[in-house]
């Protein structure tokens, strides 16, 4: 019983039904196994007698006579009695009863009977199957052994638009084009062999009546076999599921552009992003027209129909055409474009199908399609904050389906959420261009002109940081030919850390103007640094990120006369010098604390540098990012320099080329120095006794000397000079004079003692005897001032080496 309520035969089939013959009286005349297996009774038992008599219980009976009555009636009968055991039992019985004509011996009439359940399982089987292929939404498609199709339901019918009778015969795949066939009958034959089901695999089915319209299916399909194992065919269970795959692709879409769009500050990039996102989802083609001021950090005016600038394309396959403007070409849509219309009205264009002469059309060349196979457009406007950025377009070429109304209210969504991105890109870019500009009139224009040595400098702002760096350089003339060379760090970055490398540096030309020592510049600095983060506490600015909170900082003064360099660092990397010969070492210097930290002092060291030595100052930015080693970064420095270039410029760039990538994520500095040394006879120094004779030497000494080197022209001015100063030596300093003069690119008389008396220049009255010699300097000159050392001070004066001072 059980193997038969398990099986989907036929319960009623003769080799499974109970099976009864009655004559036209209703006497039994035929009694089959399965109705003994069934009611207990045998042949013998039944036949002859009357069927009402042995199989219905009197309580029954009234429902067996209307069954009776309509089955004589209607010439057959179904439906469910029960039956009375042999043992007394009811068992209830599905019956079928047909009128069998017996011509001149009257009628029989014949009845098949099976258990009710299995009668009823059968049926709901029954009503599945013809449900099936009837009124199931999803697909059904039986195909033989030889790929053919057997049969398909109302449901490919009203997929395919196809009469499910056309199927039948019909092999594989046969109404889809090539690739899609190709898929279809690849799957079928896999199933069929291996056995296998496969289960929701999604495919794209295009027909070839209808192959501009893509669909996607969700097929899943399973081996069909006998009970002795032969293979019957494969059973495919088909669904539409075009309308859920474009929502899920509209939704991965919009994912993406918050995802994939905006993640740099970078407008050009930003543009690129967009158009990658639009293909292939959306389109086979697109590209990103910005407003060229957009392009700039600039705000656009409202109503601007261009020009434009192309930052972003893409197309589909290697080898479809792109449209004819590269990136970053100026575009000019012409009037009566899509694009101009749109960017002038900020309003969508929604073409879903071009004619064939639609770029050669009157006004339409501008239209900058991607190829002569575009036969479907998109233009959408990009506005943020009412204001129109640009214009993205989308084509179709490769596709055969049409823009949608659905695809350009997503078009329009994506490219809603795009100009945001762009938008905060182009006010960044703003901000950025603002904070350059101000900080690149805080660094000195150009290096000015002297003869103590020979600089090339690169300064690399970062891009791939969070805003402007405090970087900053400095090469400053000082008296004596000598020259001040300066490289900083503010801690922190944007416009405050700019702002302070401005004051760190008109602080570091006020000192160095002092002629104070490299030791004592950076301890004047550190109390400056110390000054401004206590100006920003006490006014409660937040956040600390914004605060100075220190800056690093390297400062060297080389004599060429002496061919010595005096050097001092504030938390800085060390210098590198690079001998003559190629030895490269990095030079032993305290390292002192950075700027605004206090403690320590700080302390300068003095070396000697053939000339020809290279000297080379730099930032954190030239030795590697934030997260390299340090040490490692210096070897490959001290490595760069190690082989020199021959001219400095090509030696400066060499090592940026070596050490900094494309787009540094810190400022970069490198400022290299190659020393030179006033030829001796350039030089000339005396060394004079504290008495009133020696202002006279000095006349004397100094006129020799100016018509030895053809400046006769200076000798009265410059003899009156150096008497001056001399005799104020012997007047207040009381120890000896020295008198030296340099002939470089101007002509330099200084005079130094044992004394760190202060000059002062006053105005002398009428009646005063004295007084009036540092006023007589001052008016004969053109610069002149006064250094210190620890060894007391000098008094310098300068003049052009060409005609008098006025």
């Amino acid at each position: 019983m059980t193997e038969l309520s398990e099986s989907h035969d036929d319960p009623f089939a003769p080799h499974l039904a109970a099976l009864v013959v009655l004559d036209d009286r209703g006497v039994v005349v035929g009694w089959n196994r399965r109705a003994q297996e069934l009611l207990g009774h045998p042949d013998t038992a039944v036949i002859g007698r009357p069927a009402i008599e042995v199989l219905v219980a009197p309580g029954d009976l009234a429902a067996v006579t209307e069954a009776a009555a309509q089955c004589r009636r209607a010439g057959g009968w179904f439906g469910v009695l029960p039956l009375r055991h042999r043992d007394g039992q009811l068992v209830e019985l599905g019956l079928r009863a047909h009128e069998l004509s017996r011509g001149d011996r009257g009628r029989e009439w014949f009845l098949a009977g099976a258990l009710a359940g299995d009668v009823l399982e059968w049926q709901r089987d029954r009503a599945v199957l013809d449900g099936l292929y009837r009124q199931c939404p999803i697909g059904l498609v039986v195909h033989g052994p030889d790929q053919r199709i057997l049969r398909v339901n109302r449901a490919i019918e009203r997929f395919s638009g196809v009469p499910a009778a056309d199927f039948q015969g019909m092999s594989t795949g046969r109404m889809l084009l090539s690739d899609d066939a190709r898929k279809a009958v690849d799957r079928v034959r896999q199933v069929m062999q291996t056995g296998r089901p496969l289960v929701y695999s999604e495919q794209f089915v295009r027909l070839e009546q209808d192959p501009a319209r893509e669909r996607v299916a969700l097929v899943s399909s399973f081996r069909m076999e006998d009970p002795s194992g032969r293979v019957l065919g494969v059973a495919e269970m088909i669904e539409d599921i075009t309308d859920r795959h474009r929502a899920q692709r509209r939704l991965a879409l919009l994912d993406q552009v918050g995802s994939r769009i905006g993640t740099t500050l970078d407008v050009a990039e930003t543009a690129r992003e967009l158009a990658e996102v639009m293909v292939p989802h959306l389109a086979d083609h697109a590209s990103v027209d910005l407003l060229q001021a957009v392009t700039r950090g600039e705000e656009p005016t409202r109503a601007v129909a261009g020009p434009v600038v192309r930052l972003g394309t893409c197309g589909v396959g290697a080898q479809q055409p792109g449209p004819p403007h590269p990136e970053g070409e100026p575009v000019e849509f012409g009037p009566g474009t899509p694009q101009a219309g749109c960017l002038a009205e900020g309003r969508p264009v929604l073409e879903p199908v071009l004619p064939p002469d639609w770029v050669a059309a009157a006004g339409r060349q501008g239209a900058q399609a991607p190829d002569l196979g575009a036969h479907s457009l998109i233009v959408v406007p990009l506005a943020a904050r009412g204001l129109v950025l640009g214009v993205m377009t989308l084509w179709r070429s490769r596709r055969p389906d049409a823009f949608e109304t659905d695809d350009l209210t997503l078009a329009q969504e994506l490219a809603s959420r795009a100009a945001v991105a762009i938008d905060n890109a182009r006010r960044f870019t703003q901000q950025q261009q603002t904070a350059f500009t101000l900080q690149s009139s805080l660094l000195p224009r150009a290096v000015p002109d002297q003869s103590a040595v020979e600089v090339a400098l690169r300064y690399l702002p970062a891009s791939a940081g969070p805003g402007l760096g405090g970087d900053w350089f400095d090469v400053i003339p000082l008296s004596g030919a000598r020259v001040a060379l300066v490289v900083g760090d503010v801690v922190g970055r944007g416009i405050h850390a700019a702002a302070t490398m401005g004051r760190l540096r008109t602080a570091v030309h006020t000192l160095a103007s002092l002629d104070l020592e490299p030791d004592e510049v950076l301890s004047r600095l550190d109390d400056l640094v110390n000054l401004l983060a206590a100006e920003q506490e006490a006014v409660g600015e937040r956040p600390v990120g914004e605060q100075v909170v220190g800056a690093t900082c390297l400062y060297a003064v080389y004599d060429p006369v002496a061919g010595r360099c005096s050097v001092a660092r504030a938390g800085h990397p060390p210098p590198v010098v690079t001998a003559p010969d190629g030895q490269v070492a990095l030079l032993d210097l305290p390292a002192g604390p950075p700027l605004g930290l206090g403690g320590l002092p700080f302390e300068a060291r003095d070396i000697e540098l053939a000339e020809g030595s290279l000297l080379s100052l730099y930032t954190n930015g030239i030795i590697g990012e934030r997260h390299i080693d340090a040490d490692v970064g210096l070897t490959k420095l001290c490595a760069a320099l190690a082989r020199p270039a021959g001219a400095l410029e090509r030696t400066c760039q060499a090592v940026v080329d070596a050490l900094v990538p494309s787009r540094p994520s810190d400022d970069v500095v490198l400022l290299i120095a190659r020393t030179r040394m006033l030829p001796p006879d350039s030089v000339a120094s005396w060394r004079l006794p504290p008495e009133p004779a020696s202002a006279g030497r000095a006349r004397a000494l100094t006129s020799a000397k100016l018509t030895e080197w053809g400046l006769e022209h200076l000798a009265f001015t410059t003899a009156l000079v150096a008497s001056e100063l001399v005799t104020n030596v012997y007047r207040y300093a009381g120890g000896p004079a020295t008198l030296r003069l340099i002939r470089e690119q101007c002509l330099v008389c200084e005079v130094s003692d044992t004394s760190h008396t202060s000059p002062h220049l006053r105005h002398a009255r009428t009646t005063d005897e004295g007084g009036r010699g540092l006023f007589l300097v001052a008016q004969m000159t053109e610069r002149w001032g006064a250094r210190y050392t620890r060894e007391g001070k000098t008094v310098w004066t300068e003049q052009p080496l060409t005609g008098t001072p006025v």
